[in-house]
């Protein structure tokens, strides 16, 4: 199942949090910035060891502080106007994030919308790639069953829901 919600994905209760993490995975700014100061120090700590990551590509942590057991650190593409692999990228980082949680036993897991912050994928055409590529990989992962993307404003709630349809 795929929920929709406004809120604070630092303060989801699920068993996985999805990270939009840069490639270095030392922390930044917008979703990636929040979840470091809400998780506490042992998250930028466990990536420290984890040598980066690719974009397409996810990699994961404990959630520190957080109320999650998890944080799946998710490099999303940078928007280069979409002749670049973006929406492949885009679809497989969402793919990975579920194929990690089920390895995990996680059965929920929350989502930010990747890329489209300072990575400058627009919003209207994100939705439909993390939507479309989510569904595929719940239902090639069963055991996870819900998939929850949060979002911190109304107007890229609603782009996610006429995604959705």
């Amino acid at each position: 199942m795929i929920e929709l919600v406004l809120g604070d994905i630092t303060e989801q209760h699920v068993d996985a949090i999805v990270n939009a993490a840069n490639p270095r995975l030392l922390g930044g700014g917008g979703v990636d910035g929040a979840i470091h100061r809400a998780g506490g120090p042992a998250i930028l700590e466990e990536c420290r060891g984890l040598g980066g990551c690719e974009p397409g590509d996810a990699k994961v942590t404990g959630a520190g502080a957080l109320p999650a057991r998890h944080v799946i650190h998710a490099v999303g593409p940078i928007w280069h106007g979409g002749d670049m692999g973006e929406a492949a990228l885009l679809a497989s980082v969402h793919r990975r994030a579920i194929e990690i949680a089920d390895e995990l036993g996680c059965k929920s897991v929350a989502f930010p919308a990747i890329s489209t912050g300072a990575y400058g994928y627009p919003i209207e055409l994100a939705a439909p790639v993390a939507i479309g590529a989510t569904k595929v990989a719940l239902t090639d992962h069963p055991s996870v069953t819900t998939a929850r993307f949060v979002f911190r404003d109304p107007a890229t709630l609603d782009t996610y829901r006429t995604a959705r349809v």
